[in-house]
């Protein structure tokens, strides 16, 4: 990983809002409400069609952190806060910026503000706390001796 500083701004990453990923996401975060699936029934409730649940929006959150710290990265923390719905044909941008930065034996760990954007308006803002382990040395066992 690169070197991380505060005020380092991630590369946006816009994500199309498709029927598929809603329900998809749903499905797999064993969220089964109607709002989540049943455009006729979330309609009935208010909303003029489905919407992400918060549990994908989490999962996204987490893929854009971990796409720009690598797949070493480790979450800490994650507390985001939902706004304006994902519908399905709208897209949403993630965008983050380093708020901290610490260095220590373990190796880097960062403060995230993200904020993602649709059509609508904020879908998702919060912070993420993430940590890159400190590189060891490829001719190192995992329990530090040597090769």
């Amino acid at each position: 990983m690169a070197k991380t500083t505060q005020g380092e701004v991630l590369a946006p990453l816009e994500i199309p809002i498709t029927r598929t990923l809603i329900v998809a996401g749903a499905i797999a975060s064993r969220d089964y409400q109607d709002v989540h699936h049943d455009a006729e029934l979330a309609q009935a409730k208010g909303s003029p069609d489905i919407f992400m649940n918060i549990l994908t929006t989490n999962g996204l959150v987490g893929r854009y952190i971990t796409d720009h710290f690598g797949p070493t990265s480790v979450l800490r923390k994650v507390a985001i806060r939902l706004g304006a719905p994902n519908y399905p044909g709208d897209k949403m941008v993630l965008n983050g910026t380093v708020e901290q930065v610490e260095v220590s034996r373990e190796g880097v760990t960062a403060v995230v503000r993200v904020v993602g954007a649709n059509g609508i308006g904020n879908h998702v803002t919060g912070t993420v706390t993430v940590t890159v382990p400190e590189r060891r040395e490829e001719t190192e066992h995992p329990e530090g001796g040597p090769a």
